[in-house]
């Protein structure tokens, strides 16, 4: 998909108000990879950074009025300070003006917590077989 078109090749810093902002905006917009935005904001660390990153353009054939979107891997922060991952359907136009990670050792991080990080999903049943034992 969209291979001739260019992916940006950076990482963005978000905080959770602009996390929620864009997951509203994707659920308004009907995109397929997003989270409940009630969700996000009583998991997500109020004061966290989470990081967004494209990894592919999009498209919906059959909704020609919605423009091609960046799918984003998603690194949340939560309140518990774990990190978890997720996938994004980020605008282009919302993505660009985000604050980008600017240093090496930030980026390295990032990698590193991705690379631990259990998907949305695996921490959910984690959380339920957690409660289930109490």
């Amino acid at each position: 998909m969209h291979s001739d078109r260019q992916l940006p090749r950076t990482v963005k810093a978000i905080d959770s108000a602009s996390l929620s902002r864009l997951e509203e905006r994707a659920l308004a917009l009907g995109l397929s990879q997003r989270l409940d935005p009630a969700w996000v904001r009583a998991n997500a660390a109020p004061d966290g950074v989470h990081y967004l990153w494209p990894v592919m353009w999009h498209s919906l054939s059959h909704r020609p009025e919605l423009p091609d979107h960046l799918r984003c891997m998603l690194l949340i922060g939560l309140r518990t300070g774990e990190h978890v991952l997720s996938l994004l359907d980020v605008l282009p136009d919302d993505f660009t003006p985000l604050p980008r990670v600017t240093t090496r050792g930030e980026a390295m991080r990032v990698g590193q917590l991705h690379d631990r990080a259990l998907s949305v999903r695996e921490w959910q049943l984690r959380e339920e077989e957690g409660a289930d034992l109490s």
